[in-house]
């Protein structure tokens, strides 16, 4: 071995054990660590307290959102009430349009047939839309047979008829969808009452008994 390697290695071997009591020396300087320290009573107290405060606080705004929430809640429906028509009326308003403008032409109209054909184009227009937008829909025309369920018959008189028929309407029926609004008021045809044979009947059974 060379002179320069052997005193390379004994160089090295006297600084590792410098290096190792430098390390003990700084950890030795270092002072220990302290131990968690036991919160006191006053302390558990005061933190008790400032954690009740956060939940009486949170509680407080749960308790204020919920009741401005159910004030929504009841104006909404109140308003949904107040304007539920609001689009069948805007129909309606424009019907009306229609009949000022034919009540206005009626003041100098000479031809009656021009203005009956003008309230019936009214009358038309307003069947249509209250039918295709609305799904409201008339019934009953003299001879349908009679339906209590959908039907009130206000008189009846007996004629040559099988089964009940409706033999005048005073005010159509309405349905919204299959659902009755009103029901037909109307003139009912009974059938008449079974009556026992003639005098004549009689005789002429009695002979063809002969």
């Amino acid at each position: 071995m060379s002179e320069s390697k052997k005193k390379t290695e004994e160089e090295q071997e006297q600084v590792q054990p410098a290096a190792e009591t430098a390390e003990e020396q700084a950890a030795a300087e270092q002072p220990a660590q302290e131990e968690p320290k036991e919160p006191t009573l006053e302390e558990k107290y005061a933190e008790l307290e400032k954690q009740n405060a956060k939940l009486k606080d949170d509680y407080l705004r749960k308790v204020a959102d919920f009741d401005n929430y159910r004030k929504r809640m009841i104006k909404e429906k109140q308003d949904a009430f107040d304007y539920a028509n609001t689009a069948i009326l805007t129909d309606l308003v424009a019907i009306l349009d229609d009949f000022d403008r034919g009540l206005a032409a009626m003041q100098d109209a000479t031809d009656v047939k021009a203005v009956i054909d003008g309230v019936k184009m009214i009358n038309k227009q307003m069947k249509g839309f209250l039918e295709s937008k609305y799904d409201l829909s008339s019934y009953c025309e003299p001879g349908d047979v009679f339906d209590p369920n959908i039907h009130e018959a206000l008189s009846s008189v007996p004629a040559d008829v099988e089964e009940p028929v409706c033999a005048e309407v005073y005010l159509k029926g309405y349905k919204l969808k299959d659902r009755v609004i009103r029901h037909a008021k109307v003139l009912v045809n009974m059938p008449k009452p079974k009556t026992e044979e003639t005098e004549p009947e009689k005789e002429e059974a009695g002979e063809s008994a002969e």
